[in-house]
């Protein structure tokens, strides 16, 4: 014989934190300055600063903070733009300062420093690090936990694979360390390999391929494929052939310049 269950009241703490989820948090409340225009959905516990314009038809996580100052500015000094369409997950941190294009997506957990320019359907995967200062062409596809320092330049349709770490600092700990800050630039459409750790001002071509797990030093030449470390020219891309023969060429489709 089963002995009756009785119903439990709710406990004050659990009342508490279900109504506060019910209503969006720094949005409707949220400083002079902030706006957006025509959201497709902003979830509870959202920070928004001021001086913030979120384009139409937004999707915005919970525990996603937009606008936050770096150190030395007020909040709101700064403008932060992102445009429409945009796919922000939970626990994002996107600085002040930014120019965000249409279409951005972030993973969850994603930091985004200040003062970046990032372009139209633009990427990046949960817990990567985007520094400030970074330029961020159209295109460009950061996975997860990619690390992408203070001045890189990634050009339209360059593609970083998870865990890839980019670096600018020659001498860390150097006296003159923040005088020399250069991170790399990848060129158009080329593609860094997983777990792969690009040096400080190295310029990897245009659709290069760095292979997974590879340390580039030097410049890596256009359409070239370099592995190892140190990483060297292995081939061409064009000499590559599809594994599982599902086409002739894994990348018989790039643009030549």
């Amino acid at each position: 014989m089963r002995t009756p269950t009785r119903s439990r009241k709710p406990q004050p703490e659990a009342e508490s934190l279900q109504a506060e989820r019910t209503k969006p948090y720094g949005l409707n409340s949220s400083p002079e300055g902030a706006s957006s225009s025509q959201h497709g959905g902003f979830q509870p516990r959202v920070l928004i600063y001021p001086n913030v314009t979120i384009g139409p038809g937004a999707q915005i996580g919970e525990f996603v903070v937009i606008g936050e100052a770096p150190r030395g500015r007020q909040p709101g000094e700064l403008p932060t733009v992102i445009g429409a369409n945009a796919v922000i997950r939970s626990h994002t941190v996107i600085y002040a300062g930014n120019r965000i294009g249409e279409g951005f997506q972030t993973g969850h957990g994603v930091l985004v420093r200040e003062e970046n320019e990032i372009g139209d359907q633009v990427s990046i995967g949960s817990h990567s690090v985007v520094e400030h200062h970074v330029k961020l062409g159209h295109g460009v596809r950061i996975h997860s936990g990619a690390f992408v320092p203070e001045y890189s330049v990634l050009e339209d349709g360059a593609w970083i694979g998870p865990g890839a770490v980019l670096t600018n600092v020659p001498h860390p700990l150097c006296p003159k360390a923040k005088e020399c800050l250069r991170g790399p630039t990848i060129k158009r459409r080329a593609k860094i390999g997983a777990n792969a750790t690009i040096l400080p001002a190295v310029t990897i071509g245009e659709d290069a391929l760095v292979g997974a797990g590879s340390v580039v030093v030097d410049d890596v030449p256009p359409r070239a494929v370099v592995a190892g470390n140190p990483a060297r020219v292995i081939k061409t891309i064009d000499e590559l052939t599809c594994p599982y023969n599902l086409l002739e060429k894994p990348y018989e489709t790039e643009h030549r310049t």
